[in-house]
Order: structure tokens, then sequence, then C-alpha cells
């Protein structure tokens, strides 16, 4: 997915002049390939190893050297002959053609962002240029850095006097505390590179260092509090930086998905339709009527006791991977079965991920005895059997820990092309998959499985608004609390997790839109009898992390071509 980078103006640095030259396709790839394995993994190689020698984000030499290095791979991709290629390569070819079309667009936001960054961190010209001359072991003239040194401080110095009249939005100015924060352990990494190792550099640049380095810091502190608006020690305000429309439709394209915002946010309101009609059904077999969120409370109430939940996991992740082998809905091979582990999250990471994380290692929270009373009650009821039930198998098998075991055996330099609506979707179609086999029986069972359906359909309202920028963070916690039913602690967790930074704009979107993807691809092939449940999972898990589009037309046997262009909307109008 996408990397945050922050570029200097493409036309003033002269992009496309950078050193790097692309591998003629002909050399990489073998006679006659039947995909573009060996292709992929050479770009992915090449981009670690260009991603690892600039690593300062603000580096116009890094963004030279990757701007030239997408480019021209691009330039390469159109040459391949596509002949000879099996459906495949066909798709490799198209995933590919998609990735590298969506980093060069990354790349022109991400010069608008840096831009929009500009007014508040003029001096960080300083620090690249000295953390580049080291890159390239150029002869340390230490008098001269410490004067560049002192310059910084100075440079610095004059942005705390001008603060009140730096005029950037809350957002960006955030995003600058995060950059100078960054910037200031690149210093002391420049710094560390020489200290005492040349002593004649410690002599001259150990007092500028350390005052440069605490006017970075106390610089980063003053703009958190002047233009963001929090103190150092507030962990619990969540900010975010919205992307905007143009940024999701972007990001949309990138997904292969042909929909507006605008379609999603219908969407999901449908699906929200369809979860509150089953929610009243299962509140009124409980006896609370159509006070769902009373029925909804009982079910909290039903948590373990301290102790308990690790016991509770496990059993409820044999029960689903039992269900899946009973039924013969897909491979499951017993190293799978056998190599899945548990761990505890702490109260810290609790704070972003309040409810399961998954995959080869289930890591589950529940309170420890560090946390206040409130936050005990809440960790528990919102990780009550009930909702668990329904998440357990989410990230474990059939979800995630079997989907990425499968894909590190299978085409995996497909991994250069991961998309979360592969991945979360997968893991969400089968709670989908299991809700319409009647897995769930009691109405507890069935309004723990509401609650996390209707959380994906809040995630995509309350995130997509977000990046239009039609709702704060604080509405969308409330949002959560309101029409989910969130304990309010997990709430805030939810949405500080989406905005941290850490995932992709679309990619809360993800679980619910990349769910009604496979979906209905079941339907048209299982539903119509051309495929078993086993053949087509298993054919799924065999294609790895690309865009679900791209796993249809692999199965459907209908090979893209160089013109080919996302199309499939059906999946979310049926």
């Amino acid at each position: 997915m996408t990397r945050g980078r922050w570029l200097i103006p493409l036309a003033a640095m002269g992009l496309w002049a950078a050193d790097y030259e692309v591998p003629d396709l002909k050399m990489v790839l073998p006679a006659n390939p039947r995909d573009l394995r060996e292709a992929v993994e050479r770009f992915a190689r090449d981009e670690e190893a260009l991603i690892r020698f600039y690593p300062v984000a603000v580096s116009p030499a890094r963004i030279k050297a990757l701007g030239r290095f997408y480019s021209e791979w691009r330039r390469a991709l159109d040459t391949a002959p596509l002949e000879g290629l099996d459906i495949h390569g066909k798709v490799d070819w198209v995933a590919f053609r998609n990735h590298l079309d969506n980093e060069l667009r990354q790349m022109r936001f991400a010069e608008q962002r840096l831009a929009e960054m500009q007014p508040v961190l003029p001096f960080a010209r300083h620090i690249v240029e000295l953390w580049e001359a080291r890159q390239r072991v150029e002869p340390m003239d230490a008098e001269r850095a410490a004067a560049r040194l002192v310059e910084l401080g100075r440079d610095i110095e004059a942005m705390r006097k001008e603060i009140a009249n730096v005029k950037v939005k809350r957002t960006v100015a955030f995003r600058a505390v995060q950059t100078i924060e960054s910037l200031k352990t690149t210093l002391d990494r420049w710094y560390g590179f020489y200290n005492e190792y040349d002593p004649l550099f410690t002599w001259w640049a150990a007092d500028p260092y350390r005052k440069a380095g605490k006017a970075l810091t106390s610089y980063a502190s003053l703009v958190r509090e002047k233009l963001v608006g929090i103190k150092d020690d507030d962990k619990t305000t969540i900010i975010g930086d919205p992307i905007g429309r143009e940024g999701l439709l972007s990001d949309l394209q990138a997904e292969m998905i042909p929909l507006t915002p605008e379609e999603l946010l219908e969407l999901a309101n449908r699906q929200f339709a369809w979860c509150d009609r089953e929610m009243l059904r299962a509140s009124r077999e409980l006896g609370f009527g159509d006070d769902w969120k009373k029925a909804l409370e009982a079910v909290k109430q039903k948590y373990v006791k301290p102790g308990e939940q690790t016991a509770m996991v496990k059993a409820l992740a044999i029960e689903g991977q039992e269900y899946v082998a009973r039924h013969n809905l897909v491979t499951v091979p017993q190293l799978a079965r056998d190599s899945w582990r548990m761990e505890m999250m702490t109260p810290e990471a609790q704070r972003v991920s309040p409810f399961f994380l998954g995959g080869e290692v289930i890591r589950v929270s529940y309170p420890t005895s560090t946390m206040t009373h409130e936050e005990k009650m809440m960790s528990m009821r919102g990780n009550n059997p009930h909702f668990s039930r329904a998440t357990v198998f989410h990230e474990v098998i059939p979800g995630h820990h079997l989907q990425l075991f499968m894909n590190q055996r299978n085409r995996p330099y497909r991994g250069t092309f991961r998309t979360p609506f592969w991945i979360e979707g997968w893991a969400l179609y089968w709670e989908m998959l299991l809700w319409d086999r009647g897995f769930h029986s009691k109405p507890e069972d069935r309004i723990g499985a509401l609650f996390w359906r209707m959380h994906r359909c809040a995630r995509i309202i309350f995130s997509l608004s977000f990046h239009l920028e039609k709702m704060t963070p604080q509405e969308c916690v409330d949002f959560l609390v309101n029409r989910v039913g969130h304990e309010y602690e997990n709430a805030a967790g939810e949405v500080r997790r989406s905005f941290a930074g850490n995932y992709s704009p679309l990619y809360q979107c993800a679980y619910m839109l990349g769910g009604l993807q496979f979906r209905s691809l079941h339907k048209e092939l299982v539903g119509s009898g051309k495929m078993t449940d086993r053949e087509f999972h298993d054919g799924v898990l065999r294609l790895n992390a690309i865009p679900v589009e791209l796993v249809r037309a692999t199965l459907t046997g209908q090979a893209p071509g160089r013109g080919f262009q996302t199309s499939w909307k059906q999946w979310g109008f049926e």
C-alpha cells in the first residue's frame, strides 16, 4: 500500500534526471516467461534498496531517485510483450501497471502536502543536506558542519518568533510536528555517525548540535501547542490528516473500485439498514422488543472472568477451523492448524487496538491490573464471548492466519500489489458466509456478529466522511458510540487507529467493501454451480493479495489485456 512521502516540487529539482537506471525487462525476465514473477521481484528488491539508501522522507535526492525509478519501470512495462504470458502473467501485468500508476499519482499528491507544510519548517534543508553528505561519505569539514548547525538553530529561533503569523490548517500543523520529530531523529543519527569516531568533529560540533537538537524539540512542542492546539503529554486527542475527495478517488482507482465516495456512502447505509432489521429480530427474540441497544448491553455483560479470556479465544478458534473442515469449505494444511499462536496486548497497545488482531499470532485484548476500573469494564464488555465468536475465526482460520500462510506459499511476489480489499475483505467475507450458513444460531451470537457488521458499515461512513472533511475525529467517535453501541474508549481507540497514519485512507472501508466483492464472486461462481465452495476458496488463496476484480478475471478465465480498465461495480448494488 501507499507509503507516506513528502516531496519537493518535481519540476524544480529535475525529477527525471536521477542516476538510477532501470534494467531492460528482457535482461530481467527468463526466455518465454509465462508470468512476471522475476520482474516484480527485481522491482521490489530495487525499490527497497532505494528507500533504505534514501530514508529521509523530505529529501529531494530520494524523490529524484524514486521518481525516475517508477517512471522508467512504467515505460519498461509498456514494452513488455503480453502474447507469451498466460492468464496469471497478464494479471501480473495489469496489477503491476496499476501499482506504478498509483505510486506516480501519490507522488504528486505528496508534493502538494509538502508545500502545505513548508511555512512551518523552512529549515528542513539544513538537516537533509547534512544527512545526504554523510550518505555520500563526503570528507567531513568539522568547522563548517558546526557553522551549519549554528545556522540551523538560528533559523529555528526565527521561526519561533514568527509562529503567530504562520497560517496553516490544524491537520497540516500536526503533520509538520511529526516531520520535525522525524528530522530530529535524522539529525541524531547524523551526529552519531561522526561523534568520537572523528575527534575534531566532536570538538567543533558537540555544542551547536546539542543546541540545535534542543531547539528542534522545543519548536515541535511550540507548533503542537500553538498551531495544533494540544499539549505534549496529550495522548487522547485525535487529529488525523484528511486527503480530500481527489485523494480518495485516486486511492479508489488504485484499488480498482469504480465507485465514487458518495456511492460508497450510499452502499454503507444500505448495508446498515439490513443490520438494523436483523438486530431488531434478535433483540425481540431476547425479550427486549425494539430497544436493540438494551439487548446489546445485555450481551456485553456476558464477559468471562479475568484469567479466562485466553481459554475462551482458543475454544472459538478451534470451533471455527473445525467448522470449515467439517463442511469442506476450504483446504486447511495441518501445519496451518498447528502453528498459530496467541499473545496478550499491552494496555498501551489497546489504546489503538481495543479488540483482536490476528494472523499467525492472534493478539488478545483484555484488561490488566494497571487499568482503571472504568477501562477494565469497557474492555471486558467489548471483548465478550458473543462479540468474539464472530471475530476469532476472522483472525485465525479461515481468516488472516490461513490467508497469510497461503500467501507465503503461493505467488509471494504479488505481495508488492498487496491490498486490504483482498486481505480484510477475505476475512470479512467469511463472517458473511458463516452468517448465511447459520453458524450463529443463538440470538446472543447473532447480536455479536451484527455488532461487527454494523461496525464495518460505520467504518465506511466515518472514514470517508472524515477524509471528505465532513466529520471531525470526535464526531467519528460519537458516531461509533451512538450508532453502533461501542464502549466510548473502544470507539476512541478505533478512530485513533484509523487516523494515526499507519493505515491507508481506504483501509477501514476495505473490510465491508472487499467482503461484498468476494460474496458477489462466490454467488457468481459457486451459486451458479461452476465451482464448489472448496474450489472457489482454494482458488482465491492461490492467487495472493491482488485487487478482487483481478481475482474475478482469473477465476472466470477472462485474461485482461493492455486496455484493461476497472469496471466491476455490480458487487455493490445487486
